[in-house]
């Protein structure tokens, strides 16, 4: 269950009708106070995420450190003509990960021995990462069957989110001032007071919706038969306003 918080500022003898509460106003005002009602409002909006990024990589191995680079590099070459033949953009093709290193000998499972096992080189493994970001979900599985057999051996998952959602905050903050102002009203009302114009307004909390990872294993499903379609679903944006009114005197 969401909550909000409700606080108004006047004491309890600023609330009675009549004359009492004529005068207590005006010693507030005399004191320099100033009755008010604060609120927070909430507003949201729903969208459908329109951008994926996924991580894929090019893990190769060899007796060299030299021939598994570039059977890696001949490789992650391929992987990235497949990329922009498929349209993604340069820009959207960023490398996060070049790893060079050394793999060892292992002990034989249960040897004679094994306690005195010293390790050596037997080989080289390189793993080269890149993050590529997806513009077209609707394409995103036969771009996944694509990298794949293009070399990727290594998917470590995909992540739906909304691109742009500078827009989509803004709406929502339309929603929660337009909150604020019928909670405020409504309270107002009920406490048989006049609502004045806002005193102070703080935004306290904007929150863009998380992205949705499908998992690392999702990827690779997929390939095991015809590109899968993926369904994005929505993807929530908030934001929480609070809002402080100024409160006249009493109706009478």
């Amino acid at each position: 269950m969401k909550t909000f918080g409700i606080s108004i500022v006047v004491p309890v003898v600023a609330l009675l009708v009549g004359s009492t509460a004529s005068v207590a106003f005006g010693q507030m005002e005399e004191r320099g106070m100033r009755p008010s009602l604060s609120v927070v409002g909430n507003g949201k909006v729903s969208a459908v995420p329109d951008v994926a990024d996924i991580i894929l990589g090019v893990v190769t191995q060899s007796t060299t450190a030299k021939d598994a680079l570039n059977k890696n590099n001949a490789e992650m070459n391929a992987l990235q003509t497949v990329l922009k033949e498929r349209g993604i953009a340069s820009k959207d093709i960023e490398t996060t990960q070049i790893q060079i290193s050394p793999v060892y000998s292992q002990p034989t499972p249960r040897q004679p021995g094994a306690e005195d096992f010293v390790p050596r080189v037997v080989g080289y493994r390189v793993v080269n990462a890149v993050e590529v970001t997806a513009r077209d979900i609707t394409k995103l599985g036969d771009l996944l069957d694509a990298v794949v057999h293009a070399g990727a051996n290594q998917v470590n998952g995909i992540t739906l989110r909304v691109d742009k959602p500078e827009a989509l905050l803004d709406e929502a903050r339309r929603r929660a001032m337009a909150d604020a102002k019928r909670k405020a009203e409504l309270i107002a009302g009920e406490a048989k007071v006049v609502l004045g114009s806002a005193l102070q307004i703080v935004e306290s909390g904007a929150m863009s919706p998380r992205p949705y990872s499908l998992g690392a294993q999702a990827p690779m499903m997929m390939m095991r038969s015809a590109p899968a379609p993926v369904a994005a679903g929505e993807q929530e944006l908030s934001v929480s306003i609070q809002v402080s009114y100024a409160i006249m005197a009493p109706k009478s």
